[in-house]
């Protein structure tokens, strides 16, 4: 059975729905992704003054460094940005805002069309090995169908998962936990 945009974006209309009258936030109507939008990060963009990022995705940190098997370095953020950057570029995505961050930024889930096909943009991303799944800031997971996805790719050495790297998600948990909280060698 095909999945289709239209399903992927029924299913966050659904949880935007539930869960934003509760803060106060309106359903926000999906939206295409234009073309001449501006990449911040592998899972962060701006269109029209506006900044979207993807719901439970996490890319990795620019200025972190990833190091392949021939010692050659890169810029792990770079590399999840360019990832995304092309799959916007190459598809024809769509996106239901699903909330808002604390700087204002509007989460989104997004579904792309390439060749006849629908794929969750999260889905793409973290399977690719170019991102990976979120955690809340007391480390449990934002959507466990991206763990899943996260340890397909690591398991097959895809992506950045070919590279050394400081993994994004432990590393912003890390820097969130209070000092007293953190143990020797954190």
């Amino acid at each position: 059975m095909a999945i289709r945009a239209s399903d992927i974006l029924l299913t966050a209309t659904t949880i935007a729905a539930t869960l934003l009258p509760a803060y106060g936030q309106q359903v926000a109507s999906s939206f295409a992704v234009p073309k001449n939008i501006t990449m911040q990060t592998g899972d962060t963009w701006e269109s029209d003054g506006q900044v979207f990022r993807l719901y439970g995705v996490q890319s990795c940190i620019r200025g972190s460094i990833a190091i392949d098997a021939a010692g050659n370095k890169r810029d792990c953020g770079s590399l999840s940005l360019a990832q995304l950057g092309g799959l916007f570029q190459t598809a024809t995505v769509t996106c239901q805002p699903i909330g808002r961050a604390r700087d204002n930024a509007i989460f989104a889930v997004c579904a792309a069309e390439i060749d006849g096909s629908t794929i969750d943009v999260g889905t793409a991303m973290i399977s690719s090995g170019f991102a990976f799944a979120a955690t809340y800031a007391d480390g449990n997971t934002v959507n466990m169908s991206y763990v899943i996805a996260e340890l397909t790719a690591k398991g097959a050495g895809e992506g950045l998962w070919a590279f050394k790297f400081p993994h994004p998600v432990q590393a912003l948990l890390q820097f969130s936990q209070p000092a007293a909280t953190k143990g020797a060698g954190q």
